[in-house]
């Protein structure tokens, strides 16, 4: 039987209950379209559109917003030229794109953390999985061991840290996306026992500045930042092949665009 759209959504959303006010929506789209093929992504970037079509696939499922902005859509730009050429290309090619960001951090445990712990090679290091973090005890490691570790399982070009980059860390804090922040990250530190997180990012004069003090005052803590689309790809990556093994005749693909960010 041909997947519908519909099917593929009550598959993401199955188990979970309602969220309110959710930013999880099909926008564009039909939900009683069949499903020719099926690409996940961070994000619906123009790159990605393009190789989605060139799939023959006509359902993206984006972790965050098509249009550069968490709640808004093509309406929160409507005399912007860049949003106005990318929402015709999408129109004209007939894909549909649903937005998978509040449900896929809402599942036990969250898919997104759990998709970069996964590929991180962390996963039976995991001691706990609380709604914002992974809390893990692993191997005695230094920070820069690690830091190198974080560039050869993710292919980064770069991590920034912050804090105590001499000690050896065995709790580590695995937060994706924007939990980097302080509201976050600060807490955890001393709820989690925690030597070092690993974060995707959040604002600079929070969580960094508080690392620094702490060294200063005599602490031992340390913040790796990999950047928040290289801290969540990795979970929509995992659902790629979670959707895959769920509709084996549906041509499911995961499609990373490059880096956003270039080193000068």
């Amino acid at each position: 039987m041909t997947a519908t759209i519909k099917a593929i959504i009550e598959t993401l959303t199955e188990g979970i209950e309602p969220i309110p006010n959710t930013v999880d929506k099909l926008e564009p789209g039909e939900p009683e379209a069949a499903v020719t093929g099926i690409v996940t992504t961070f994000a619906a970037t123009r790159y990605v559109v393009e190789r989605a079509i060139e799939l023959g696939a006509n359902l993206i499922v984006s972790h965050e917003g098509i249009y550069y902005s968490h709640r808004g859509g093509a309406e929160a730009w409507p005399n912007d030229p860049v949003c106005r050429a990318k929402a015709e290309r999408i129109r004209e090619a007939g894909l549909s794109i649903f937005r998978y960001h509040d449900y896929a951090h809402r599942r036990a445990p969250d898919l997104i953390t759990e998709g970069l712990v996964e590929a991180l090679g962390w996963a039976e290091y995991v001691e706990e999985h609380r709604p914002e973090a992974a809390l893990l005890t692993i191997p005695p490691m230094g920070v820069r061991e690690i830091a190198e570790h974080l560039r050869t399982k993710l292919g980064l070009s770069v991590v920034r840290a912050a804090g105590d980059l001499t000690q050896t860390c065995r709790r580590v804090g695995v937060l994706v996306g924007f939990r980097g922040g302080g509201s976050v990250a600060i807490p955890l530190f001393e709820s989690g026992r925690l030597d070092l997180i690993v974060a995707g990012e959040g604002p600079e004069w929070e969580t960094p500045e508080y690392v620094r003090d702490a060294v200063l005052q005599g602490g031992r803590k340390t913040l790796l930042t990999i950047g928040h689309a290289e801290s969540e790809a990795p979970g929509m990556k995992r659902l790629a092949a979670m959707l895959q093994a769920k509709y084996p005749d549906v041509p499911v693909h995961f499609v990373a665009d490059r880096p956003v960010f270039e080193l000068l």
